[in-house]
């Protein structure tokens, strides 16, 4: 049976059983807990927690998942993966237990010729929470499965949460059976490789906090209704239907390997290294067009940087296999050709998504190609000193600055007879892990800490935003909270956070900042600085009371900052048109990929397809103005998703939409799905002017620009400077351009002969500089500080010069020049005293220490600098001392 028919079969299943079909959430959520999806119950989080109310009772969906914590190891495995698909079933305050169990029995040991999944039953166990006897009996009783097939397990096994602060319950999880050659009888808690799970049940009734009840601490609460969040894992139903061993054969996954061993004239089966490689690549790309898909572009941090990481493994598993030209565009069409039937906008989306691989394969072979560079010199480096190992330093530099994964940096390094501290490496490694950790804990919000604001919804709702049509309002205090704690008042002078009944004032959302504005009333005044979404339908207002005393029940006049208001309604405004020429230009390749809308001022992201050229850019900036003059009005209107979607509305990858959506047009030029505010006619917006680009990842261009009077100031400055510029030249403003470039390449000859007198001036002193040497075991050494200002290059040429002047005798330069509070030194090293032992590259850091630096080079030449002037003397005393113990030795 095909994986597209396995989720066929489970949607109709539960569909005719009176579940809604939700479609697949995105890979990225505005979630500050998750990187990605992880689970299918993601989506419907709000609903578990009570934050929100769920539109249906019961739904069912196959959620894409990515999970990333074991990259490593994937590969060298065939039982992790990073990207896999999770057939699910939930019920929100519907049925429980019994139901969820019967539900999944059924699926899974009806006939195919019924359209189920025809397992043996009598090949199939069950696990419960070893606390849990309702579920023992449920299974028993109802469903029918022998007392002997059922296993109690603790809470590591047993007990399901994601992971961070939020909802959670205990779980049974049902196993196949396949058979002895897979290993020892005894059920799952005896060989979970025979025994292998296929779908887990969560009864979904707790809270749990920064603590897991996995792990015996008590939840902190329990979810408004109990709830059921079932999770089937596709592939590995997938592996047991198809009758092969693991994932890496099945439909959707074998093409990968097929396309890999084509390229690379390999067989996957031949050897162990190999097929790594080959599991490498198929997860990976799967994993890469997926996350592309959705909206995530290569970067150096967060979900960019596990992107990037997943697709420099590709290319380099190819490139073990031997394969040298570009595959990550090859690899993708494998996988969109494969996963298409059920993810159809991969195709339709497959141009930028191939444009975003190609793009991250290119700037990684230079980067590769740049890193292949450092490894040389320091294994340059490594033998020469005599060593057989690559510094754990070295290792992680190339990881960290370079993208090289440690088993590349082991394969080059084996290459060349050396081996590498992988226990530095890793060391350095946990270190920044654990900066990592501590940082995202400092910024996460948690759900562990929200049920206040929880609380505050439970008993007044939601609160009713009118800001698209009022700016002002009359509006109650329904509660208020004072260094996160609920209270009753507060006096002047404190900073709160409050929730109104109704309020005009913007939440922050869709790259839209914050209204800011006042909350006035008999004998209090508060400022209003930011508002914030804390839980979904709840507006927390971020506030100082700056008069009187302010308590929960009072009736304020909210009145929002208009001026700034309606500057961020143009930049918001702004966008959405910037956001169509940029569509116009590139097609629907160019995706937005992030925007920030704050007064007089817009940011703009999006996935460029290949370089962005000034002129287009200068298009952009001329069709949104044109534009602008037509002042067409700017209407908005909810309608359902499909709808939106019929008009050709754009949808933000990575938003979250429900089945109404408000969709925001400006005439047939652009209509997006929006929740912002905007200008009532694009009139509004005067002007804008591009003011900056610039590459902000790879593939990812961002745009800056001014709206509105912000605009027409920056425009008046360029003119007046423009002018200014134009009278000191003499020449009209278009010819500009020339005369500033021939100025220009005039200074830069003038300099570069300034540069060819000095460097003539100071090898005038070379003669002199010689006749100062002095004997040190037979090795004549100048070391002398020569005048302050005599940059490197000139330096270089001296000292090269005073070692020519002293002929073939074995000598030693050293030189210093000081400048401010730098140091630049250069040692020369005649052949005769190499011959001696004496080397420039060694001798270096016998006195760079005393002046505060560090260099290094050749033999024969080795130059470097420092920070400490005050140290030259001591520096020329360490190098006569490392000459004479040289030489002495010797």
């Amino acid at each position: 049976m095909q994986t597209h028919e396995i989720n066929n079969r489970f949607t109709e299943h539960f569909r005719s059983r009176g579940h809604t079909v939700v479609p697949s959430a995105s890979l990225i959520l505005d979630d500050p807990t998750l990187l990605f999806v992880n689970a299918g119950m993601v989506q419907f989080k709000p609903y578990f927690l009570g934050e929100a109310p769920a539109p249906y009772p019961r739904a069912t969906s196959i959620q894409k998942c990515v999970r990333t914590g074991d990259i490593d190891e994937v590969g060298k495995t065939t039982r992790h993966n990073t990207f896999f698909q999770m057939a699910g079933n939930f019920s929100f305050g519907d049925y429980f237990k019994e139901g969820a169990m019967q539900f999944a029995w059924e699926l899974l040991t009806k006939s195919q010729a019924d359209g189920g999944y025809g397992f043996d039953p009598q090949r199939l166990w069950v696990t419960v929470y070893e606390k849990d006897d309702e579920a023992r009996q449920l299974w028993q009783d109802v469903v029918g499965v022998p007392a002997d097939r059922i296993q109690a397990r603790d809470g590591k096994d047993n007990y399901w949460d994601m992971g961070v602060p939020g909802p959670g319950g205990p779980c049974s999880e049902i196993y196949y059976d396949r058979g002895p050659k897979y290993g020892r009888e005894g059920g799952p808690v005896a060989d979970e490789d025979r025994y292998i799970e296929i779908w887990n049940l969560v009864f979904m009734q707790d809270i749990r906090g920064e603590q897991s009840p996995k792990l015996g601490h008590p939840p902190i609460g329990t979810l408004p209704s109990k709830n059921i969040d079932t999770g089937m894992g596709v592939e590995r139903v997938a592996c047991l239907l198809q009758g092969v061993e693991n994932v890496y054969e099945t439909d959707l996954v074998r093409p990968v390997i097929a396309k890999a061993e084509e390229l690379s004239g390999r067989r996957y089966g031949a050897n162990h290294e190999d097929d790594v490689r080959f599991r490498v690549i198929a997860d990976h790309a799967r994993s890469g067009v997926m996350l592309v898909g959705d909206g995530v572009t290569p970067g150096n941090e967060a979900r960019g940087y596990v992107l990037r990481r997943l697709l420099r493994r590709i290319i380099r598993s190819t490139r073990l296999l031997g394969v040298q030209e570009p595959v990550l565009s090859e690899f993708s069409k494998v996988v969109r050709d494969a996963m298409a039937p059920s993810y159809p906008e991969l195709v339709t989306e497959f141009d930028r998504i191939d444009s975003v691989m190609r793009n991250e394969e290119e700037a990684f072979l230079a980067t590769l190609t740049a890193g292949s560079k450092i490894f040389d010199v320091a294994v340059a480096e490594t033998k020469k000193a005599g060593g057989g190992q690559l510094s754990g330093d070295k290792a992680f530099q190339l990881h960290d600055t370079y993208g090289f994964p440690i088993d590349l940096t082991l394969e080059m390094a084996s290459e060349q007879g050396l081996s590498v501290d992988e226990q530095g490496f890793r060391d350095l490694m946990a270190e920044q892990r654990r900066r990592a950790k501590e940082d995202a804990k400092a910024r996460k919000t948690g759900h562990g800490d929200l049920s206040t604001y929880r609380t505050l919804l439970d008993q007044h709702g939601t609160t009713e935003f009118i800001g698209y049509t009022d700016l002002q309002s009359h509006s109650r205090v329904l509660g208020l909270l004072v260094d996160g704690q609920p209270a009753k008042s507060a006096p002047a002078g404190t900073e709160v956070e409050l929730v109104l009944d109704r309020t005009p004032f913007y939440a922050e959302g869709g790259g839209q900042i914050a209204d800011t504005g006042r909350l006035v009333g008999p004998g209090v005044a508060v400022e209003v600085h930011d508002v914030q979404r804390a839980v979904p339908g709840l507006f927390v207002h971020r506030a100082k009371v700056v008069e009187g005393e302010l308590g929960v029940d009072t009736t304020l006049e909210a009145a929002v900052d208009q001026a700034r208001r309606h500057a961020i309604e143009r930049s918001h405004s702004a966008t959405h048109l910037v956001h169509a020429a940029v569509r116009s230009a590139y097609g629907k390749r160019a995706a937005q990929a992030g925007s920030l809308n704050s007064p007089g001022r817009m940011r703009f992201d999006f996935t460029a397809p290949a370089a962005v050229s000034a002129g287009v850019l200068t298009g952009v900036e001329e069709e949104v103005n044109d534009y602008l003059q037509s002042d067409v009005e700017v209407q908005t209107y909810n309608t359902t998703m499909d709808r939106a979607m019929e008009l050709g509305a754009v949808a933000l990858f990575g938003e979250k939409y429900g089945d109404q959506v408000r969709v925001v047009d400006m005439g047939d030029y652009s209509r997006e799905l929006c929740g912002g505010t905007h200008v009532p006619r694009i009139g509004r917006l005067g002007v804008v002017k591009l003011v900056s680009d610039s590459s902000v990842g790879s593939g990812v261009h961002r745009v800056e620009a001014l709206v509105g009077m912000d605009a027409m100031r920056h425009i008046s400055k360029e003119h007046l400077l423009v002018s200014q510029l134009a009278e000191q030249f003499k020449v009209p403003a278009e010819e500009l351009p020339e005369r500033i470039n021939g100025v220009v390449s005039r200074l830069k000859a003038a300099e570069k002969e300034i540069q060819q007198l000095r460097v003539a001036q100071v090898l005038q002193s070379a003669g002199e500089l010689a006749g100062k040497g002095t004997d040190v075991h037979g090795v004549t050494v100048v070391a002398e500080q020569v005048p302050d200002g005599v940059d490197a290059s000139a330096l270089r040429a001296l000292a090269g010069e005073v070692r020519g002047r002293l002929g073939s005798r074995p000598s030693v330069v050293a030189l210093f020049s000081a400048e401010a509070e730098k140091v630049s030194f250069v040692v020369g090293v005649s052949d005769a005293a190499r011959d001696q032992g004496l080397a420039a590259g060694k001798l270096v850091p016998s006195f760079a220490p005393e002046v505060g630096g560090r260099g290094g080079g050749k033999p024969d030449m080795a130059q470097g600098g420092g920070s400490n002037p005050a140290g030259i003397t001591a520096a020329i005393g360490a190098l006569r001392k490392a000459v004479d113990q040289v030489v002495a030795g010797g």
